[in-house]
């Protein structure tokens, strides 16, 4: 079952060379164990997506340029898709991002 994605989760793109947390403004009230969830419109570089390294591609500073979420849930916060640990973002350079760990927290029973 596909998990939410909210603040610090560890996303990364398939041309970078180090995971960074996302961080989460798109909305300010809908949380899981105290962090934000993420939506659709937490895609803007520097600000929700971080450098991831080294890029690949461009042999230089791992800049995110992230054009649209896909895979995002159908549940909506504020007219905004939630995203999920199985939603990817295209980069306009030509890497994809993705969720490699989720932040969220489960108890064992």
């Amino acid at each position: 079952m596909p998990q939410h994605v909210i603040d610090t989760t560890q996303l990364q793109c398939d041309k970078g060379t180090t995971p960074t947390p996302i961080t989460v403004t798109s909305q300010s009230f809908m949380s899981i164990d105290g962090k934000l969830q993420a939506t659709e419109e937490d895609n803007q570089p520097n600000i929700n997506i971080k450098p991831f390294g080294i890029c690949g591609i461009l042999r230089s500073s791992c800049t995110p340029s992230p054009v649209k979420w896909d895979n995002a849930s159908n549940f909506e916060i504020e007219g905004k898709k939630e995203l999920l640990d199985i939603s990817t973002c295209r980069c306009s350079v030509g890497g994809k991002i993705s969720v490699v760990k989720s932040a969220q927290n489960f108890m064992e029973e």
